[in-house]
């Protein structure tokens, strides 16, 4: 079989290129003396994944030019005193946008606190609001890795109309939203969507009449070769740490997908890293520029 040249989604150069414009556009802000957005972010405990997210956004956040706040707690901080700084952020009028960086320790409901959060400064875009905005195509705050993603077909030209788009993960924060998004009549959307998932008997063959695929199941190297058809565009999600020998940190990312099996067989293809990671981080800080602007909600 001939393989065909696959291009790269590459996450990380458009990534780079949204920060540039809106640092811009943050430049511009400040110079007209207009309100500079202020993006605040609680981490609850030391999580080494939450740490690099968190550490991720806030020098994001200063290389776009806006403000930012970290506000951290011990993992045995409870539910009420959590509550009582949401409260606090919903009603600080320099605060448009903040987080609450997720897994919370198990005593904490995170249903709770994500709905305890003012739906205007979601800008995470988990709450049921933002959520049910978004599925009824209604401006919100649209869940920063589903908007990364679209925003990433967007830029390469990716075409959507028609095409039979594979989600595999029902997530509340990948799975569904990009499900909900993909098949809206809209660009990049317009696509006959297949949700699959752990239950999921015939996996493969929907898998192989899929022009896109979407995973975001969390489990290394999922996608193998034999589920994809030649010309598809993948688009991977996962994340999991592997240990390793070779790296300095003594792990490395792994993605959902078997890339050497998958990538030859592919038209586009997003790398781990470099592919979805940077566009969820960037989409994030695209939704509290929005937020300063007061652009969806005023």
């Amino acid at each position: 079989m001939e393989e065909n040249h696959y291009q790269l989604l590459d996450g990380k150069a458009v990534s780079a290129q949204m920060k540039k414009e809106m640092a811009e556009e943050v430049a511009q802000i400040k110079a007209a003396g207009g309100k500079i957005p202020h993006l605040a972010a609680i981490l609850v405990g030391h999580d080494g994944g939450s740490e690099t997210y968190v550490a991720s956004k806030v020098k994001t956040c200063g290389e776009i030019g806006f403000k930012s706040t970290l506000i951290r707690y011990e993992d045995d901080v409870t539910e009420d005193e959590l509550l009582r700084k949401v409260d606090e952020l919903n009603n600080d009028p320099d605060v448009d946008g903040f987080i609450v960086q997720l897994p919370l320790p198990k005593h904490i409901s995170e249903q709770k606190i994500i709905e305890a959060i003012d739906y205007r400064k979601d800008v995470d875009g988990f709450h049921p609001i933002n959520v049910g905005r978004m599925s009824i195509g209604l401006p919100c705050f649209v869940s920063a890795t589903p908007a990364g993603i679209l925003e990433l077909l967007k830029r390469y030209n990716i075409e959507t109309q028609g095409k039979h788009c594979v989600v595999l993960g029902r997530s509340n924060i990948v799975g569904k939203p990009m499900a909900n998004l993909m098949m809206q009549k809209a660009y990049p959307g317009d696509c006959t969507v297949t949700v699959c998932h752990s239950r999921s008997k015939n996996l493969k063959q929907m898998c192989l009449e899929a022009d896109i695929i979407i995973v975001a199941l969390g489990v290394p190297e999922f996608l193998k070769g034999d589920m994809v058809k030649q010309g598809a565009v993948i688009v991977d999600v996962g994340t999991t740490r592997m240990p390793s020998s070779v790296t300095k940190s003594g792990f490395k990312l792994t993605g959902d997908v078997k890339f050497d099996e998958v990538a030859p067989k592919c038209s586009y293809i997003t790398p781990v890293p470099g592919g979805v990671g940077p566009m969820t981080i960037i989409s994030l800080m695209r939704n509290t520029l929005l937020a300063g602007k007061k652009a969806i909600y005023k």
